[in-house]
């Protein structure tokens, strides 16, 4: 299920023509238009078939509510997320579907590579261990390019209620979290997602409070974090924004950003990290070396070479 608006350049060459490739499964591929006034719609004319479905918006109305109709429209037994600017291996739902079965899942995930604005790959990290993840959900979003990676048993997702409408940024993290709290996760060692990476995020873009957000989520799982003893990383979470800022190239909306977490989170490191953030992203990777010399818990990238299946999708 892929939503997408105005990004036809983007949606034909990236997620679409990985989706229409996946091999030795029977799919669909469920488009969800958010008001396109591009390309978009004339392209899917052309695709629309036993094989793809397009639901059309007349406006926005978020991604969260844009999967939710993807959702409520599948038919078939799992559904599967794909953003429009993201890749799929050719055996990716082949092999998610295989792990589930195999651990008796009710939803699964891969690893996945980091690729930049024109598909060259920059890094993969390995899947989070399914053992435990509901307590590490509660505290930070360890599914990796979760949007594009995992696929869930159609009827728990709905069961749950899909994607909280109330929030924007955050809504993976907090599916995420409520899936391993009620079922059992699989994990696909092979890099089966491109995760492309680009200053135009959403997290750049939309002008809504990201903060607010976070609040929200952790407020609505207190429940949980109350009786596990877990709860969500507000220093983690700060660093996460203010990377953001550092790859759209806003050094002193980072350093700031630092700064305040700094601050909220009383967590000494940011300041390292606010004064290295001036030097752009060279220096905060400098800053975050010496930081995990402190505690490990940055995501360990995988030593491979790119995926042969990635160069195909090259620009």
């Amino acid at each position: 299920m892929i939503p997408t608006r105005n990004r036809w350049p983007v949606l034909s060459t990236s997620a679409l023509p990985s989706a229409l490739a996946q091999e030795s499964v029977e799919h669909e591929i469920v488009i969800v238009d958010e008001g396109s006034s591009d390309a978009t719609s004339a392209g899917l004319s052309s695709f629309e078939g036993p094989r793809l479905r397009v639901v059309r918006h007349e406006s926005a109305q978020g991604v969260a509510r844009a999967r939710n109709a993807g959702i409520a429209v599948a038919r078939g037994a799992w559904i599967a997320f794909l953003d429009d600017d993201d890749l799929w291996a050719p055996l990716k739902l082949r092999s998610q579907l295989d792990a589930a079965a195999a651990r008796n899942a009710s939803f699964a995930y891969t690893a996945a590579a980091w690729l930049d604005e024109r598909k060259h790959f920059l890094h993969a990290l390995a899947p989070p261990d399914p053992e435990g993840l509901d307590l590490r959900l509660l505290r930070w979003n360890e599914i990796w390019a979760g949007c594009s990676n995992v696929i869930v048993r159609t009827e728990v997702i709905r069961r749950l209620g899909g994607f909280d409408e109330h929030l924007f940024q955050l809504a993976d993290w907090d599916l995420w979290i409520r899936l391993a709290f009620d079922g059992r996760a699989a994990a696909v060692d092979d890099v089966l997602v491109g995760y492309v990476l680009h200053p135009q995020s959403m997290l750049l873009t939309d002008r809504r409070d990201v903060f607010a957000e976070f609040r929200y989520l952790t407020e609505k799982h207190r429940g949980l974090a109350a009786g596990t003893g877990a709860g969500p990383d507000a220093a983690k979470f700060w660093r996460w924004v203010a990377a953001g800022h550092l790859r759209a190239g806003r050094r002193g909306a980072a350093a700031r950003t630092y700064a305040q977490g700094a601050r909220v989170s009383r967590d000494p490191r940011l300041l390292l990290r606010a004064l290295a953030a001036r030097f752009g992203m060279r220096g905060v990777e400098a800053a975050r070396a010496i930081a995990r010399e402190v505690r490990g818990d940055d995501p360990a990238k995988l030593s491979l070479d790119e995926p042969d299946w990635i160069k195909r999708y090259r620009e």
